[in-house]
């Protein structure tokens, strides 16, 4: 089975038995996140947040159930439109066998991404922790110099480590604040959780119906195409149902 397919496995395992799920792939790419999250919404989850877990900070998404009468009428049509997804096998929004998605949901899955994304470097970047930690480094190396006298290995220590963690952190407020552009030019509305961190709501779904193209085959981008009657089979080439948008 390849990665994908195992992603995928686990995503739906957790979709048919709960009510929130994390999807957690410590080596994944933004990327697949974003792509197994769109699934998750088209089967009448929401994303929620991120956290970071653990002394390697492994990234955990979180997706709840949305009440929303329209997420449960995308979840039914998708239930319908894909009776079966898993490895192998048709999911909404993603040509077939892969995490890759079709160009229809393209643009909701770089959406989904850039909010995860902007999510995980605010939980990233604990200001007050990354400050303390750089001048504490600096001002530590400057009192091991002074006791010891090692000056030459220790002094260039002092200036560097505030500067490199201090340069970090620079470099995430830039990246949040390239995605915030990305997020908002989206119609992503910005506001503060409850510890006072900025994040961003998405505007509300469109209405109910609005297909995001029939299901891909493989990445050469042949499509099932028209639904069939009944009487057909995958194997013969029936095509399945169009997945509905949000």
């Amino acid at each position: 089975m390849s990665i994908a397919g195992r992603h995928i496995t686990a995503l739906m395992r957790q979709i048919a038995t709960r009510n929130a799920i994390e999807l957690v792939h410590p080596f994944a790419e933004f990327q697949t996140f974003g792509a197994l999250a769109y699934i998750a919404e088209c089967y009448g989850f929401r994303y929620e947040s991120v956290r970071l877990v653990g002394k390697h900070r492994i990234l955990h998404v979180r997706l709840v159930r949305d009440p929303d009468p329209s997420a449960r009428q995308r979840a039914a049509a998708n239930s319908a439109a894909f009776p079966d997804p898993g490895p192998g096998r048709p999911v909404p929004g993603m040509y077939l066998g892969s995490l890759t998605p079709v160009p229809e949901a393209q643009a909701d899955v770089e959406l989904i991404t850039a909010l995860i994304r902007h999510d995980a470097f605010a939980a990233a970047a604990n200001r007050k922790q990354l400050q303390f930690i750089g001048w504490g480094s600096g001002v530590l190396f400057l009192l091991m110099a002074a006791l010891t006298g090692v000056y030459a290995v220790l002094l260039p220590l002092a200036v560097l480590m505030p500067a490199f963690v201090l340069g970090a952190l620079r470099v995430n407020t830039m990246r949040r604040a390239k995605l915030a552009r990305q997020l908002t030019a989206a119609g992503c509305t910005p506001v503060r959780d409850g510890a006072g961190v900025e994040r961003y709501v998405r505007p509300a779904p469109a209405p109910f119906g609005t297909p995001y193209g029939t299901p891909q085959g493989p990445l050469q981008g042949t499509p099932y195409g028209a639904p069939q009657g009944p009487a057909q089979s995958p194997a013969q080439g029936t095509p399945y149902g169009a997945p509905q948008g949000f």
